[in-house]
Formats: C-alpha cells, structure tokens, sequence
C-alpha cells in the first residue's frame, strides 16, 4: 500500500508498523498482562503505612512534638485511643478498671501487647479535665505503640485491647466500650472500605463501557475491544506500581487504585473512540481492512500520542508538590496513562487491523454514527460561517462559567480521616461518644510546649498562664501545671530540669475543622502576650498535635498551588504549542480549561459546602480535579484544533471548522459522557472524599466535553480566524482567501 499525498511519512510508518506486527502486538500485550497478574505484587502490598505522606516533611509541629518527647517522661498525643461511654454514668468500678488495665499494660502484663508500652486513661470525671460537658459519663485510653510500627498493625493492637471478649482484662458489660477511634484508625477504615468498594467500581465500569461503546456503535465487539485495552493497562500499571514501589521503598497511597481504574477507563476508552470512528468512517468508505486500519493509525496515532503525553506530564506537575502525598500520586497517574498511551497507540490499532469490519459485530460498517446526518448543517457548524453567532456562544458559555465559578471564593479545605467515614462506622461512633462526654478536641488536643530557664520554680505564673488560655476563644480546657496537683513529680507537665511546661489544649469545637484551626491561629498569636501577662519570658514556643500538622498542611498545600498551576500550564502550553505550531491559539484553548476548572470546582463548593452542610473539602480534591481537568481538556483541544488543523490542508479555514468540528465532536462527547461517568463511578466508594472529587471530576468533564470543546473553542476559532495557527501556519492560512 502506498502512502497517499499529504499524509506525513512518520504517523503512516508508525500505522503500517503497528498493522504489519498485528499478531505480535496483541499477544505481547495479552501476555504481558498475564506475567503481571502472576508475577507482579498487588498494590496493597506496597501502600505505605507512614503518616508523614499526608502532611509536609519537617513540619513544625512535628519537630515541636519530638522535642517534648526528649524533654519529658511521656507522650501525651496519641493518634489511637478506646473510647468508653454509658450516658447514664460509668461505675466507679469501671472507672478504676480503666486506671487498672492501662497500669497493667506497662507491667506489659499482657504478652499479645508488647508493642504497646504505654496506654494513658482519662476519665470525665468532675473536675479533671476541665471544660468537661459530662461527668463521669466517659472514658478514653491513649494508647502508645513501639517507633515503625505500621498502621494496620496499630489498629490491631488496639481492638485487640478493646476486645471485650478477652476476659482476662477484666472488660465487664457496665464498661460501656464503645470502640477504637482516633487518625490511625480511621486510615485503616478508609483503606478496608475502598478495597471493598473497588468491585463494585471494577463491574460498574465495565457495564458502563458495555452500554456508552455499545449503543454508539450498536455493536458488542467494539466495547469488548475497548474492555480488554483497559483491562491490560489497569494490570499492567498497577503491576508495576506496586514492584516499583516495593523496589524503592516508595508508600504507594491507599487512594490511587481506584483512581488509577477510572482514569484509565477514562482516557483509554476515549482513545478507543477516536480509533474506533476513524477506522469505521474508512471501512464506510470502501477501504480494504489493511488499508482502513494503516491510515486510521496514521491519522489517530499522532494526535493520541500528544494527547497522553499531555495528560501524562500534566499528572506528573504534582511532582512539585511539597507533600509527599502528592509526589507519590502524580507520577503513579502519570505512568499508569503512560501505559494506557502505550496500549492505545499499539493494541487498539492492531487489535482493529485484525478484527477489521468483526470490530463493530453484529453491524457491518455503515455511515459513521459519529457523523453528521445528511442533510442537516449542524448548528455548530453554521457557526463557523458567522461571527455574529460565534460570539454570542463566547459571551453566553463565559458568563455562565463565571457565575458557576463564583462558589470559589468560599472553598474551605481540610484534612478529615474520622469526618469523611460513613456514619455508621466505628471511628465515627466512638469519636461522637468521646466529644459527647468531653469536648470534640479531646480526640486530638494540641500541644504547647513552653521553654524557659528555671520555669519549675514559677508555679504561679504557669497557673496564671493557663488560665489565660482557658479564656481564650475556641478553647474548652487546658490540661497542665495548673490543673494537676503540686505533689505530682517533674517529667509530667514540667520537665525534670525544669526548663519545660507543657499544656494540653482542647478546643471546643472539631479540631481538624475550619473553626479549631482558625482559633489555633489566633492562639498562636496571642501566646507571646499572654505569656507577657503571665510574667513568663520563654525562650522557645512550640505548638504540637493534628489541628497543629492539619493547619500546617492547608498551608503547604496552598503553597503548593501557584507551583503546582505553573508547572501544569507550562507543560501543557508547550505541548500545545509543538502539536498546533501556534503560540496564539494554546493561551485561549488553556484559559478556557481554567475557566472550566473554576466552574467545576465552584459548582462542587456549592452543593458540599453550602447545600450539604459540609464545613470543608478534602484538601487534595482541588489540586488533583485542578490537574486532571486541565489536561484532559488539553486531550480534548488536541483531538479538536488537532483535526481542523488537519482539514486546513484541503480547504479554507473556516470550512476546516464547519467540517471537522461536528464530527470531532460528536467523538469528544461520546469520550466525555464515558470518562464523565468513570470518574462519577468513584462515588460508589462511601467516602466524602471521594464523592467530593467524584462529583468535581463529573461536572468538570460534562462541562469540557459539551460546553467548552463543543461550542465555547469552535466560537473562539472562528473569531480569532486564521490568526489561532499564528505564528506557525499564518502564512499557510493567509494563501487561502475564502478561510480569512
């Protein structure tokens, strides 16, 4: 077969490549993908079990929390603790029995329990913890474990402790044993409950491309063609993930399977469609299998390899993220697409080459369900013909982004392990029981270690001092020298040299909400003078404890944003700009992306925040929905501008619009409706978290796909006329009066 004129040798040797290996490819592929689902370890075994991924590395709130454990006996910040609640009152028989276990497990009485050195008890019984809203109604045990000891390993020691099934503890019914709570437990309960969730999103995908490529193509082989590219990139990447990770020591985050599917479903479906129209639109125009199958390749080929590397470097901007959260997530997406790219650019083609007209079972290729109906000039494409009507499609399509993006402006972010869990599950309860019994801050008080020369000799200040604390907005109780008896030694909450105090600080509301963090802020201000008052002159003030890392971690994550943005717009300007040969036409087509970014992230604000009642979003939603939606609307300007650009070659630019948009499309809604549904899959996990970025992924992909590539980028083309393709193709353009 001989290349026709026009076409570009590189794409067409690629295309004839990929069709003459046809047999090669597909069994490589399909083997290669048995090898891994045999020999590759599964990505749970390489999820991390560290806590420092969720928060910035040298935080310091972490140094403040290692340096009271080198200035005093024991820790007092516990990420685990079992919770005891009976609203009629606990017994003080139960009470002391929760004093005696606690002493019991540091004569390490209990041989199961050796990993845990050290439990502390707390009861609410009057007068001991102040700003107490019961009385002796509860009770909680902190419970301390060994250095390195992982999270499942630490939530198993604890229900093991809280086992009331174990008689030689001495648990009785009167106990009132409500559960296990704490961050470390609620991880371990978001990881079970999305394992758990990941079948039902593996067959809801499945039966979503069964029914999207189905019904488009009225055909059962092309959705099965489509199934089996995601099915060898989803085993292939995780595969590799997970041995990576293991390699390198790498905590692979719990989170990134589900999204790893969705978004491989996502954009190799979507590649699927752009191969699977242009090859039936050939078989429809008489060509021979072979034939169809090298120039669809040729055609196709080019504009997917620059749409996954686009999508794949945009991932992987997240490299410049301070978390490490974030640096282990984008790059795992950006391999996992880089996968997906490299399935859909070898097996997809081949796998057509070889099926041929059988793609699209039980039809014989007919016209394209993709094209426009005879006849009818699409609105879309009458468009193209006048700038009146173009635009009023900018004005109309900008303002309505703008005023769905409005809801931007009130966007909380913060980091909730217990709050984003269903109602109903036990770190939920027994965190519910011991705010009931205390105060919401107890499960996570904050630490403020004070340094200061001779500060054992000064009682009275301290005493002052805390006072002053407990008078401070936001704040329920404080725990220190103030409120533990003179008779109690040094080590506890003033240092054995004497040149520490430590105060604990409840606050009165959730402590890793919006309210808890601004009144930390606040405190944080404030101590210096408060010290003042107290006639305190420390040395060194130092806050601790997860409202302290929660607070430091929206704020690294803000941080984050303008280097993250960057980085993502200039990896997707430059692709652009190689791909169209344009430096005019990529600024619009990305500001269009962020316009859409906005709207999806302001309509998600709107109905979790202000229609739902949420206090906050989870703080990685915005920055990855951010990464993703703007390059994948990247993905979509390339497969659009990218087949105008393609037609300016035999006809007028503005009849290169009218021509290629509604068939293009068409392509880009059918890709969207099934990427849009992918990610919506993503709520089936019964996290707030997840419905969160489900739902903004949902939107933003809706509004990209049938707003934005659909009508807003079409209108602004056929304003900004031959001078999109300026510098690159203005010249080319120029030479064609009828496109001006």
């Amino acid at each position: 077969m001989r290349r026709r004129v026009g076409e570009p040798p590189g794409p067409y040797l690629i295309g004839r490549a990929v069709v003459r290996l046809r047999f090669v490819v597909v069994v490589g592929w399909l083997a290669a993908a048995v090898l891994a689902l045999v020999s590759l370890p599964r990505l749970d075994e390489a999820q991390g079990d560290a806590l420092g991924s969720l928060v910035p590395e040298d935080a310091p709130a972490y140094r403040a929390q290692l340096r009271s454990a080198e200035l005093f006996r024991f820790p007092v910040l516990s990420n685990t603790m079992v919770v005891q609640h009976d609203p009629n009152g606990l017994s003080r028989a139960a009470q002391t029995r929760v004093v005696e276990r606690s002493l019991a497990l540091a004569r390490r009485e209990y041989p199961d329990l050796l990993s845990v050195p050290f439990a502390l008890p707390l009861t609410n019984t009057r007068g001991v913890v102040p700003g107490s809203r019961q009385s002796g109604t509860t009770a909680i045990t902190y419970l301390y474990f060994e250095p390195g000891l992982g999270l499942q390993a630490r939530d198993r020691l604890a229900r093991w402790f809280a086992d009331p099934e174990r008689p030689f503890r001495a648990w009785r019914d009167a106990d009132g044993v409500v559960g296990v709570t704490g961050v470390v437990p609620a991880r371990v309960e978001q990881g079970r409950l999305i394992r758990e969730a990941i079948p039902f999103v593996e067959a809801a995908t499945v039966l979503l491309i069964l029914v999207v490529i189905g019904l488009t193509y009225r055909a059962v082989t092309a959705p099965l063609l489509t199934l089996l590219a995601v099915a060898v990139s989803f085993v292939v990447s995780l595969g590799l993930l997970a041995a990576a990770g293991r390699r390198f020591g790498i905590a692979v985050p719990g989170e990134l399977e589900p999204i790893v599917l969705v978004l491989l479903l996502g954009v190799v479906t979507d590649y699927s469609i752009f191969y699977l129209s242009r090859m039936r639109h050939r078989l429809e125009q008489g060509e021979s299998r072979l034939e169809a199958a090298e120039r669809t390749a040729g055609q196709v080929t080019p504009i997917v390899l620059t749409a996954g590397l686009i999508v794949a470097a945009g991932t992987a901007s997240l490299l410049a993220a301070q978390l490490e959260f974030f640096r282990v997530f984008g790059p795992g997406l950006a391999f996992a697409v880089l996968v997906g790219l490299a399935v859909s650019v070898t097996f997809v083609p081949a796998a057509l080459a070889t099926l041929g007209g059988a793609a699209f079972w039980p039809r014989r290729p007919a016209p394209d369900l993709l094209a426009p109906a005879r006849g009818r000039v699409p609105l879309v494409a009458r468009m193209a013909g006048s700038r009146a009507l173009a635009g009023l499609v900018v004005v109309l399509a900008v303002i309505g982004l703008l005023l769905a993006a409005r809801p931007v402006r009130g966007l909380e972010l913060g980091v909730e392990p217990i709050g984003s869990l269903p109602a109903g599950s036990e770190p939920v309860r027994a965190a519910e029981a011991a705010a009931e019994g205390f105060a919401p801050g107890v499960l996570s008080p904050t630490l403020l270690l004070v340094e200061q020369a001779g500060l054992g000799g000064l009682r009275e200040e301290l005493l002052r001092f805390q006072r002053l604390l407990e008078a401070e907005p936001g704040v329920a109780g404080v725990i220190g020298p103030g409120t533990l008896p003179a008779s109690v030694p040094r080590g506890v909450a003033v240092s054995e040299t004497g040149a520490a105090a430590r105060f604990v600080v409840l606050a009165e509301s959730d402590p890793l909400g919006p309210q808890a963090r601004a009144a930390l802020d606040d405190l944080r201000r404030r101590v210096p003078l408060l010290l003042e008052r107290a006639g305190l002159a420390p040395t060194t003030v130092a806050f601790a404890g997860n409202t302290a890392l929660a607070d430091e971690t929206i704020a690294t994550v803000l941080e984050d944003l303008g280097r993250i943005a960057l980085a993502a717009l200039v990896v997707n300007v430059l692709f652009l700009v190689v791909f169209l040969r344009s430096l005019l036409a990529p600024l619009y087509l990305l500001a269009t992306s962020v316009l859409a970014l906005a709207a999806a992230l302001g309509l998600t604000a709107l109905v979790f925040q202000d229609a739902l009642g949420r206090d906050q979003l989870a703080y990685y939603v915005p920055f990855m929905a951010a990464v993703l939606l703007v390059s994948l609307g990247s993905d979509y300007n390339v497969f659009l501008v990218g087949r105008i650009w393609q037609e300016t070659g035999r006809r007028p630019f503005r009849e290169a619009i009218a021509v290629a948009v509604p068939a293009a499309a068409r392509a880009i809604n059918v890709a969207g409706l099934a990427l849009a549904l992918s990610f919506g899959l993503l709520a089936l996990v019964p996290l707030d978290s997840f419905r969160q970025f489900a739902f903004a992924m949902l939107v933003g992909v809706f509004v990209e796909a049938f707003l934005v590539r659909t009508w807003l980028v079409p209108a602004l083309l056929t304003l900004a006329g031959r001078w999109s393709a300026w510098p690159g193709r203005l010249l080319v353009l120029r030479r064609r009066p009828a496109g001006r």
